[in-house]
């Protein structure tokens, strides 16, 4: 509508200039961003949409629906909104995502037609022109364009309109073209006779990581995440991601983490090309071994690292982090992360297994200061032989204002057949804004 009738409309509206350029070159980034993190294919998608390839790539997130879930919730922190679609192929998850009200929408395998037969066509990414002619002549959705003889409408609008339903269909191939940067570190090898033998492949897989590794020392870098993209005859694309916990320049390891993946390649009609990327790198010094006439016994535990989490397993240390509340005094780090001078409370006994939640309790007890003489866990009841406590914990005031009174009393406990608890009261006993009084099991002692 026009500005001044907006303004009449939405009083305080604030008016700024578009800026197509800007957003073009922010979507860029974007899409390097996703390239790093999710996929080895990535491609813009549109004016304000990024397409990824993510089969084969989604179980290092733990899955399709945590991985969609984890982007809008990173989007969601950057306070941008952002909806993800997946769908067989990339025509039906552009028409989706567009489609959706929710922020997430999973179309079954198979479930395509079901799917976009009730979309509109302008979601069939045809020209403006075609879409508004095709409305005149009564066209509305995907499924009473696709179930109209092509004939006439191949002889009418041309070859496109066909080609769109076949690739939104998955009857016709809808190659990307993956972005790019100038400082990705890549080599390449094409082929005059398309190969398919898994030992031929292995075999340049093998010459492909030299050449990478040579191009990396040359920078001082070492590979962190690294992409063999395979190009096939009938124009379709497929890659495999490797990843390691530390920036690696070793050649064997290397080939060895993708040679233990490329029995899932599928060259169909063979191979014409094959591309490695190191896509995220780091700078990487060789370390200078002190010479002795003992060899000194180096633990280095990365390489089982890099085994489970290419095996789409997340591999993580838990570390100390300073807060008095114990569920919030561990965070997970990476598996090679450095030490922390942070430490956990030593004064204090803490339990070997602690919840992630607490869980509700029935307690018997005086109160304000005594422990419980019995409780009530899960079902069974459990008479306390011994206590020791309680151990104060207050609210982190600068977190929420609801925890600027909180307090919680913990006790360690020992019923009659020698098992210990850690339990807590919210609250302090008599004041009910320091909580609810209310008894909770947080934690066992081995």
């Amino acid at each position: 509508m026009p500005a001044a009738k907006a303004q009449a409309v939405f009083r305080g509206l604030m008016l700024i200039d578009a800026d197509p350029v800007a957003d073009s070159v922010a979507l860029d980034r974007l899409g390097l961003w996703a390239l790093g993190h999710y996929s080895p294919i990535v491609a813009v998608d549109g004016t304000d949409g990024i397409v990824l390839d993510t089969e084969g790539a989604d179980h290092l997130q733990g899955g399709e629906l945590p991985m969609i879930t984890g982007i809008v919730n990173l989007f969601r922190a950057k306070k941008l909104t952002a909806k993800v679609a997946i769908a067989d192929t990339w025509g039906a998850a552009h028409a989706c995502v567009r489609a959706i009200k929710r922020d997430t929408v999973i179309v079954p395998r198979g479930e395509i037609v079901r799917a976009v037969e009730k979309l509109p066509i302008s979601l069939l990414r045809l020209p403006e022109k075609v879409v508004q002619d095709l409305r005149v002549l009564g066209f509305q959705t995907v499924g009473e364009l696709s179930n109209t003889p092509r004939a006439p409408i191949a002889l009418r609008f041309g070859p496109e309109v066909g080609r769109r339903l076949d690739q939104m269909f998955g009857r016709m191939s809808d190659p990307i073209d993956p972005i790019r940067t100038a400082d990705l570190v890549a080599v390449s090898r094409s082929f005059q006779e398309p190969i398919g033998a898994a030992e031929t492949i292995n075999k340049y897989v093998g010459r492909l990581v030299v050449q990478l590794v040579a191009e990396l020392e040359k920078r001082g870098l070492g590979a962190r995440r690294t992409d063999l993209i395979i190009h096939k005859v009938d124009n379709t694309v497929q890659a495999i991601r490797a990843g390691t916990a530390k920036p690696a320049r070793d050649v064997a390891w290397l080939t060895k983490l993708f040679r233990d993946r490329t029995e899932k390649i599928e060259p169909g009609f063979g191979i014409e090309k094959l591309e490695l990327i190191a896509v995220s790198a780091e700078p990487l010094v060789q370390e200078q071994k002190a010479s002795s006439l003992v060899e000194e016994e180096t633990k280095d535990f990365t390489p089982l690292v890099d085994i489970f989490a290419n095996r789409g397993q997340r591999v993580y240390r838990f570390a100390p982090f300073p807060s008095d509340i114990p569920e919030r005094s561990v965070q997970r780090v990476s598996a090679v992360a450095e030490q922390s001078d942070v430490w956990w409370v030593r004064h204090w006994r803490r339990p070997v297994r602690l919840f992630d939640r607490p869980e509700q309790i029935q307690a018997i007890a005086m109160m304000p200061d005594y422990p419980p003489a019995t409780i009530t866990w899960r079902g069974k009841r459990h008479r306390v032989r011994k206590a020791d406590g309680p151990e104060r914990v207050f609210g982190e005031w600068w977190r929420t204002p609801n925890e600027l009174e909180a307090v919680r009393d913990y006790f360690v406990i020992e019923n009659d057949g020698g098992e210990r608890f850690w339990i807590f009261r919210a609250g302090d006993g008599i004041d009910p804004e320091t909580g609810s009084h209310k008894w909770f099991m947080h934690g066992i002692f081995a």
